[in-house]
This record gives C-alpha cells, structure tokens and sequence, in this order.
C-alpha cells in the first residue's frame, strides 16, 4: 500500500483501512489531503478492495483544516482552495461505489465533519464529540457541511449547533441519526473492522447501485452546494470577523465581534 507522511493504508479481507495520522490533533494540511484523495483513488481502483474503512491514530478522528496553514498561504482564495481539495474529497467518497466506513475517535469538527458525513455509516466511540467549527471562527460551512449536517439531524439541530458552536455528543449523535453505531472507545477500530468486513463479504455492486440511488434522491445538488458552499467561504474568508476569530484561536482568548 502506498502511503505517505500523513496518511497511512492497509489492505486486509476485502477491507481497505485509511488511518489519518498527523499529530496531535490530526487537522488538515495540503499533503494530508491530496493524500486522503490518492487513498480513495487507489480504493476505487482496486478490484480486490470492497470497502472503506476510512479512521485516525491518536485521540482525536481530526480538528478540520489547520488554521495556521490557512493563515500562511497569501493570495489563494478559499474559493480556489476549497474547489482543489475538500470539494473533490467529499465528492470522491460519494460517488466511490462501494460501501465507506467512518470509525470516529474522539472529536471531529469543521471539514472533517463534512468528510465522515460523506462516508455511507459511521461507527463513534462513546466519548466521540461533533463540532460544526466553522462559524467559531467567523467563517461559513463548507465540505458540504451545510447539506449533510441537516439531511441527518434537522434543519432546526444543525442551526442550533452551527450558530453556537456546541459539540454534539456521541449519544445525541445516535439518537439523531449522526452515527449510526456507538462502541467503547478501546473497542472502537475492532468493531469497525468487523462492521467493515461483513460489508466486504456482501454484494458490493448492489451497494454501488444503491449508493447511486441515494445520491440522485438525498443529494443530487451536492455538487452545486459545494461550489455554492466555495463562494460564501470566500466572502466570509476576506472578512474582519473571519480575522478577529483567527486571531482569538490562535490567541486562546474569545473573539470580539462588532
């Protein structure tokens, strides 16, 4: 399996494992994410893989996009950053057809959100938490976050929780259809192997056809709610508030909004 400084893969019963490994807080940078994409590329290429097990080493399943690196690149519009690397992702997971597995560790926010919604199931240890991000740091949702967080909990939860920033704990995840599945956390990645294995064993060019089937009735605007998603993030981007919220993370102190 190829594999590079950031992202990890393995191969085993019909089960193609992707490990996020970028310490400590797994957040995404440029290479993490064009070597998330090459991950799924090689999945869809490969006969002998008949489902995704998509996770991450460490504490925590990923912190989104690293807000340093976002600060560091100087004339790229987010517009032009979102449609090379979360947009193509989110649309390569949806349109894999064969069965894509989340095992979430400890907490996920921002575009890792959007990420492990794109997967079909999502398996989460019991002391997962889910963090829309986003608007924490004065910016609009992207990673089709805006589409899928509602098609899973409701409109009214995903404003509530996007406006206030709230985690979103495991059980409320289960309750409201966020997760499919919750496991104690040392059991978490053994559970999602099995899960994932069962799905290898099953008829995975039905599951392909059926994935179609959702995409067409749940989210045939995907696509253009990810360009949609890529222009809002740029107003936002160039915008004060996006700024002062950048400084108050980086700064660990409470951004002041006028």
């Amino acid at each position: 399996m190829t594999n590079s400084e950031f992202v990890f893969t393995g191969l085993a019963n019909g089960v193609f494992t992707i490990w996020l490994d970028r310490p400590k807080a797994n957040a995404f940078n440029r290479e993490m994410i064009a070597a998330t994409q090459a991950a799924f590329k090689q999945a869809g290429r490969d006969p002998q893989v008949r489902c995704v097990l998509l996770t991450a080493k460490g504490d925590i399943f990923s912190a989104g996009q690293d807000v340093g690196e976002v600060r560091q690149v100087e004339g790229e519009s987010f517009r032009y950053h979102l449609l090379n690397t979360y947009n193509p992702l989110i649309l390569q997971i949806r349109r894999l057809e064969k069965p894509v597995v989340a095992g979430i560790n400890g907490s996920v926010a921002g575009a890792a959100l959007g990420i492990v919604m794109a997967c079909d199931l999502r398996i989460a240890s019991e002391d997962a938490r889910f963090i829309v991000g986003f608007l924490g740091i004065g910016l609009a949702m992207d990673s089709a976050v805006s589409l899928l967080l509602p098609a899973l909990i409701g409109l009214g939860r995903a404003a509530e929780f996007a406006f206030t920033n709230a985690p979103i704990t495991a059980q409320q995840a289960l309750a409201w259809g966020l997760v499919n599945r919750l496991a104690p956390a040392e059991e978490l990645l053994s559970q999602a192997a099995v899960w994932a294995a069962d799905l290898a064993r099953g008829p995975v060019g039905a599951f392909g056809l059926a994935k179609r089937d959702f995409n067409k009735a749940v989210l045939g605007n995907l696509e253009e709610v990810l360009d949609y998603e890529a222009h809002n993030q740029d107003i936002a981007g160039r915008g004060e508030e996006h700024k002062e919220g950048v400084r108050a993370f980086l700064d660990k102190h409470s951004p002041h909004y006028t």
